[in-house]
């Protein structure tokens, strides 16, 4: 893979105020760790070799997501010109787990990082037509205006962290 949409992922995530992290599955708990401000919950993860450690709850009642501090979810892509992560829905409750916490932390593959927004709404198209169709975009921490000052974690989390695995 180029490494021109990583350089831009990497440069656009930091322009919206969003730490980047980047590590190996091998590498992926001791890097994900000092993230972790319990409670913590998550989703199960998809990549090879990662997984979650026993403090992150994966099976969240409503309770645990108004209490979670941390919420973890793989994302499916990432955009690089805007350093948005796709968070595809499904049964594991991705989408409550990356909006209910005051920090999210999204792993995504380095091969999943996707150029632009036309390259995004591509593979949402195929999404939808393998019917795969619930994803929420996310560009970094919620934020609203609307009433006067910015004010962030109006409706989503306060804080976002890309966890960008390596491949091998």
């Amino acid at each position: 893979m180029s490494t021109e949409p990583l350089a831009t992922f990497e440069s656009s995530l930091t322009e919206i105020g969003v730490e980047l992290l980047r590590t190996t599955a091998e590498e992926f708990e001791s890097t994900l760790a000092p993230r972790l401000d319990e409670p913590a919950v998550g989703t199960p993860l998809p990549f090879e070799g990662v997984g979650l450690p026993d403090a992150v709850e994966t099976d969240p009642t409503v309770a645990d997501l108004e209490a979670a501090r941390t919420g973890v979810t793989a994302a499916g892509y990432g955009i690089a010109d805007y350093g948005s992560v796709v968070v595809q829905g499904g049964h594991a409750g991705e989408e409550p787990v990356s909006l209910y916490a005051d920090e999210h932390v999204a792993v995504v593959a380095a091969s999943d990082v996707l150029p632009d927004m036309d390259a995004a709404f591509d593979r949402l198209a195929a999404d939808v037509r393998e019917g795969a169709g619930r994803a929420v975009i996310a560009t970094g921490p919620s934020a609203t205006a609307d009433m006067g000052a910015l004010v962030k974690g109006a409706h989503g989390p306060m804080e976002v962290t890309v966890v960008l695995l390596e491949d091998a």
